[in-house]
This record gives C-alpha cells, structure tokens and sequence, in this order.
C-alpha cells in the first residue's frame, strides 16, 4: 500500500512514524508513506498556504491552489490512478469506525488531505476530495493527528503486520468489546488472575472470555448491540444466559 499524506506540517510525523510498528512495516516494505509538504506546492515567497475568508469572519481559511497542485503531483508519481482514494480530515466527515478501516485497509493507495486553521477552501472538497472523515465529535487544530490515527490503525490490518489471530478477538472485531486480559505475576498487590484462566481448560477460557466481552459490552458500549440483527441479539442474549448458568455452578 502507498499512503501519500499532504500536510503543512510535515515535521509532526517524525516520531510517529519512525516508531513501533509502522517502523517495522515500512522497514518490511509492507507500506510506503511519502510525506507532501504542502508549501512546497506554492508560488509566492512566503510559501503561504492560507488567506483571509470572503465575506469575513474570524481565522484563516487554507487555499485551493497548493491542494490541487499536491494531488496532481501525487497521482503523475502513481500508474493506477483511478485506484487512489482521496480523503480529506474534517469535523464533517463520518467517523471513522473498524469497519471504515478494514476497507480502507484493502485499497492501493489512499492520500490523506491534512487541513487547519478554520478549515480548507470549499472547492477542495467538490473537486479533489472523495471521503471526509473524522475521528470523532470534538475539534482539533488540524488534520495531521487524525491523519497519524487513521495511518495507524489501517497499517495494522496489513497482511504480514500482525498475527492474524490477535486481530480477529480484538475490540469491534467481533461486534463485541474485548474481554480483559492478563499475564504474570498471578496476584499482584491481592488482585488475582481469574482461577479459570490458570485451569488449562481451553473450552472454559474461550466462553469465559465471550462472557466477558459481552458483559463489557452492555455495560460500556450498548450502542454497539443496536448494529445487530434481532437474531444475532437473541442468540447472544441466549448465550449469556447459558454462560452465567455455567459460572454460577
């Protein structure tokens, strides 16, 4: 995969990306991240990448020129480029959810619009821009976080990046939250690992964990549970039953 990001602030990226896992993946050659400074996409001295609003208001507004001069030296540097999906970070944009990145995560090339100040200029998004999204209901001062978020959690779901067992029991995977975890010491300031868990019981530990990962879910994300059917409510409900039944004997 090719993630092209265009920002006015490429420097923030650094660490993030010379880190952890997305160090490795790009070390693997599993992804290629290629950062677009978006001033270099200017014409006047100072490199500006915005300007006052018409018709007033507070703040700057970023301009169109260097945006669509970005993209369309992004797109010359690719051979499919109809394969791009054109993403722009906005308060707007739908929120970005585990199954808008596994999608996300199957495509070629993905470039990621980075704005700021009091947002970009309108004809970015009619004519460049093909998905907006946000990583949640509050504001920050521009794209480049949301960028690093949507980086992170699209990389992990490349094939050779993680075990593909980790991922299927993880939070959303499922429709379910994840079910606690633990590892040694087994106490620890008097908390104690669950007994089932030391039991060598493998069938034991899966349905404990199923109950636990459904327990958290009704008590921390019931909006979850309003995604299902009516069938698969039932059946979990059904199965919660059975599983208190059984922790209760």
């Amino acid at each position: 995969m090719r993630i092209d990001i265009i920002t006015a602030f490429p420097g923030m990226f650094q660490s993030v990306f010379g880190e952890s896992m997305i160090k490795r993946c790009l070390e693997k050659g599993l992804v290629n991240i290629v950062l677009n400074d978006l001033r270099d996409y200017t014409a006047d001295k100072h490199r500006s990448v915005d300007d006052y609003p018409f018709g007033g208001g507070p703040g700057m507004v970023m301009k169109p020129e260097p945006f669509f001069e970005a993209v369309e030296a992004v797109m010359s540097q690719v051979a499919e480029r109809g394969a791009a999906r054109v993403i722009l970070f906005s308060p707007q944009g739908s929120l970005l959810t585990q199954k808008k990145v596994r999608e996300l995560s199957s495509l070629k090339h993905l470039v990621l619009i980075c704005g700021h100040y009091e947002g970009v200029d309108e004809r970015v998004r009619l004519a460049l821009v093909q998905e907006e999204i946000s990583i949640g209901d509050y504001v920050l001062t521009g794209g480049e976080l949301p960028a690093m978020v949507l980086v992170d959690a699209v990389v992990r779901l490349l094939p050779g990046t993680l075990n593909e067992a980790s991922l299927q029991e993880e939070s959303f995977s499922t429709g379910l939250l994840e079910y606690p975890q633990y590892t040694r010491p087994r106490e620890y300031r008097g908390l104690k690992v669950p007994p089932i868990l030391l039991s060598g019981d493998h069938e034991k530990i899966r349905r404990w964990r199923r109950l636990q990962s459904v327990k958290r879910t009704l008590e921390r994300r019931p909006d979850m549970l309003q995604e299902m059917s009516p069938e698969e409510l039932a059946e979990i409900f059904k199965e919660l039953e059975e599983l208190e039944r059984e922790e209760a004997e």
